[in-house]
């Protein structure tokens, strides 16, 4: 088996892992405090993992706008996306493009407080 797993780089991990536990519903697979209050944590969606850490300068790790990048989306398939989007917006989440139905899909865009561009949503005939 093969799996692809994003890794968040935030500034404010502990920030970040609650805002993705409210906002999402994640639940922490694992969670590490490394040093100086930054963490490392594994955290769960519906059964997608996804990790959650601190920036790391001296490894060229920084979370988005630091560089002025951010070259990928997270799709976060699930039926629930138009109450997970109002919930992530209520929490801070800047939308983007709000839930809309487009072509084949139920979807909507937002921007996380850490920065890291969201895109909710379902196929509307799987």
């Amino acid at each position: 088996m093969v799996s692809i797993r994003p890794f968040l780089t935030v500034s404010h991990g502990k920030d970040a892992v609650e805002f993705y536990k409210a906002a999402f519903k994640a639940n922490i697979l694992n969670f590490f405090e490394i040093s100086e209050g930054k963490i490392s944590a594994v955290l769960e969606i519906q059964g997608a993992t996804f990790y959650v850490g601190h920036e790391e300068p001296e490894n060229g790790n920084y979370a988005p706008g630091k560089q002025n990048n951010n070259s990928i989306r997270i799709i976060l398939e699930t039926q629930d996306a138009d109450a997970l989007f109002v919930n992530a917006v209520n929490l801070g989440a800047q939308p983007i493009c709000a839930m809309t139905t487009e072509e084949d899909w139920r979807i909507g865009k937002l921007m996380d407080p850490f920065g890291h561009i969201w895109e909710l949503g379902y196929p509307l005939n799987p």
